[in-house]
């Protein structure tokens, strides 16, 4: 099956401490997205730079507005390219994507993010997780079929790379965490083996789950396989895909601008004594 084409709308921030340079990388960006190939380019439009003062040493702001109409594959790979800060789904209200083509669209999110994420480090972070109730694990046919059929869920498998004190406190933690993020876990298993100071190996989930919520894990956590089980079709709307997108281009912005925040942060905390 095709992949769908779909029309969206990027809304591109671009910051800076200098107003020329901020105008004359803006006007780069916006000239690079017109020159793509694969989609079609209604419009780039550079808005004006804004200062404000207060946002001292990023005091400059500017955006680009463009909207493209391409094949979702190639509307996904300019959105971890750009990162756009908003992406707005234009057409049409829903999209139907064959479960292998999103298993190799998903794959290609991972392994992008996982080269992200070995340059600027992880993304998936919690608060303490001891008060939170372990999860149920494990569900009857009847009711997997209702959570897909009637909640329009995704049964799915994920496998990812983990560490840390144990292998049982690995899977009581990520067992936790994955239903904070709003999946129900139908299987979890953990295996590794335990190094000099931590345990290190891969944790394998079978899930259910909202198919926004398995993009922003495979945002989150670049797994090393991805594996849709059912349903063989899985129909996203407008609002779903534009979350996903702008999830997505929201991921890859928090990697890439971390040593410029670390350095403002560096520079804030810094004191002088005379």
């Amino acid at each position: 099956m095709k992949l769908e084409e779909i029309e969206v709308i990027f809304y591109i921030e671009g910051l800076g401490n200098e107003k020329k340079a901020l105008e004359s990388a803006l006007k780069e960006t916006a000239e690079n997205l017109k020159g793509e190939k694969g989609v079609e380019v209604e419009y780039a439009r550079v808005e004006e730079v804004l200062e404000d003062p207060q946002a001292d040493p990023l005091k400059y702001s500017g955006m680009i507005e463009a909207m493209l109409k391409g094949p979702l594959e190639e509307i996904v790979r300019l959105t971890l390219h750009y990162s756009p800060a908003i992406v707005e789904v234009v057409k049409p209200g829903k999209v139907e994507v064959d479960s292998k083509e999103l298993m190799k669209l998903l794959g290609e999110v991972s392994l992008f993010m996982r080269k992200l994420m070995e340059e600027f480090g992880g993304l998936a972070a919690y608060p303490k997780l001891d008060d939170v109730p372990v999860p149920r694990i494990g569900f009857e046919r009847e009711e997997i079929e209702e959570l897909i059929i009637g909640d329009r869920n995704v049964r799915y498998r994920l496998v990812i790379e983990v560490f840390g004190k144990d292998e049982e406190s690995i899977k009581e933690t990520m067992a936790k965490a994955l239903a904070i993020e709003g999946c129900r876990i139908n299987a979890i298993v953990v295996q590794g083996e335990m190094g000099e100071k931590e345990f290190k190996g891969y944790l394998a989930a079978e899930l259910l789950s909202p198919i926004d919520t398995l993009a922003q894990l495979v945002g989150k956590y670049a797994p090393v396989a991805i594996s849709i089980l059912e349903p063989e079709v899985v129909d996203i709307t407008a609002n779903e895909l534009q979350n996903i997108l702008t999830d997505l281009g929201g991921f890859v912005n928090e990697l890439v601008t971390r040593p410029v925040r670390k350095m403002i942060a560096d520079r804030q905390n810094t004191t002088f004594k005379l």
